[in-house]
């Protein structure tokens, strides 16, 4: 059960990275409520939440509203709409001026996407706050992406996510449904959910959870989150501001985990670390190793 009335600590988008919030790029006021929710990241979306005879308005809406940024709680990413759309071009041609912190790519199929869309800001010269605009992939959204999860691994440098989504990779499979009678996806999602993750670890980049659609679930919300933590995911995507502070609190390393992870470290390190320890009397080897490691990095961020 999600342990409510608990405020995960607020952190600076250039730290730990849990929290994805979409906002209508045509709405000033939500774009403004998604900025103040604590959120890591805010995605302010000219994709899929804004009509297309919208999306002008919302493209100078969106640029305003960076310009007007300034310093910034949550760092700040454009959603542009996908490649073969053929408004990329005019997406980014809208936000050249105003330092984004990075796009999030939509129906990416392979890295060869991401380098294209690289080479475009590098041509626009589209720079962040702190010099390079980050990318993050929405890399199964087509049925073709599924088997291309193993090429992100040669996306270049801006690369620093890969994230899933199933509604519309439920469409492009013409499914009636992507979930069972339970609420839980189905196998060909629950596939795109573990090659996003596959993928992304091989690439060296985070491993971002889809959404969970119901935004005053609160309990479903914590259970979602930390069963991407349990499997590997580092953060996941969010639809609303209410579900903010959960996915930040179940994506902070705990107190009494962070004390398991450094004793575990201290263990190996006083034994001279060995292949297996004996650690509260269980047996420990190297992944055990690897992964306190990994978790205090994190916290450390």
């Amino acid at each position: 059960m999600y342990p409510s009335g608990f405020h995960a600590k607020a952190l600076s988008g250039a730290e730990l990275m849990r929290s994805y919030l979409f906002s209508p790029g045509d709405s000033t006021r939500k774009m403004e409520k998604a900025a103040s929710s604590g959120a890591d990241a805010v995605i302010l979306d000219l994709e899929d939440s804004v009509a297309i005879a919208d999306k002008p308005a919302a493209r100078s809406a969106t640029a305003e509203f960076l310009n007007r940024a300034g310093r910034r709680d949550s760092k700040l990413y454009v959603r542009v709409n996908a490649l073969d759309t053929g408004m990329t071009d005019v997406d980014l041609q809208s936000i050249r001026h105003a330092s984004p912190d990075g796009i999030m790519l939509p129906k990416s199929r392979k890295a060869d996407d991401v380098l294209t869309l690289s080479a475009m800001l590098h041509e626009l010269d589209i720079k962040a706050p702190d010099g390079l605009v980050k990318i993050i992939a929405i890399a199964t959204e087509t049925a073709d992406s599924l088997f291309h999860l193993g090429t992100y691994q040669n996306a270049g440098d801006r690369l620093n996510a890969l994230c899933w989504g199933a509604e519309d990779l439920s469409a492009d499979l013409g499914a009636q449904t992507n979930v069972d009678k339970n609420g839980n996806y189905t196998g060909p999602y629950e596939l795109a959910r573990t090659l996003c993750l596959v993928g992304a670890r091989a690439a060296g980049v985070e491993p971002v959870d889809g959404i969970y659609g119901n935004y005053r679930d609160e309990d479903g919300l914590w259970a979602s989150c930390r069963r991407a933590l349990r499997d590997g995911f580092t953060g996941k995507l969010a639809i609303h501001p209410a579900q903010v502070n959960v996915i930040n609190t179940a994506f902070t390393p705990s107190e009494a985990e962070i004390e398991r992870a450094a004793r575990i470290v201290e263990a190996f390190e006083l034994a001279g670390n060995p292949g297996v320890i004996g650690f509260d009397g269980e047996m420990l080897d190297k992944p055990h190793l690897d992964r306190a490691r990994k978790l205090l990095n994190r916290a450390a961020m």
